[in-house]
């Protein structure tokens, strides 16, 4: 499995995607876009089939989540996979948009 320093950030004025590649080819995303200063809305997560089952889409998130403390934003979990993966883990409710 990728380690969480595999994770890519790239941003742009409105949002942003984390990008992590666990093999050449293929990579899997998880979108986000801004909703003010401190709230960003992950909105997607793209894990390729091949990748399915080795807990990256979950690594994805638990950057977002870790970005999130260090920099004192919220995150609004539309994207239905994030969604489930905050109801699972209920310590990412410090950055939960309420």
């Amino acid at each position: 499995m990728a380690s969480e320093t595999e994770i890519r950030l790239e941003e742009t004025g409105s949002g942003g995607v984390y990008v992590l590649r666990p093999e050449a080819g293929e990579a899997a995303r998880m979108t986000f876009s801004r909703a003010g200063d401190h709230l960003i809305v992950i909105d997607h997560t793209e894990v390729p089939e091949a990748f399915r089952g080795q807990g990256i889409g979950l690594k994805l998130v638990q950057r977002a989540v870790e970005d999130a403390r260090r920099s004192g934003r919220k995150i609004i979990p539309l994207c239905p996979f994030a969604r489930a993966q905050f109801q699972r883990h209920p310590d990412y409710s410090d950055v939960l948009e309420s």
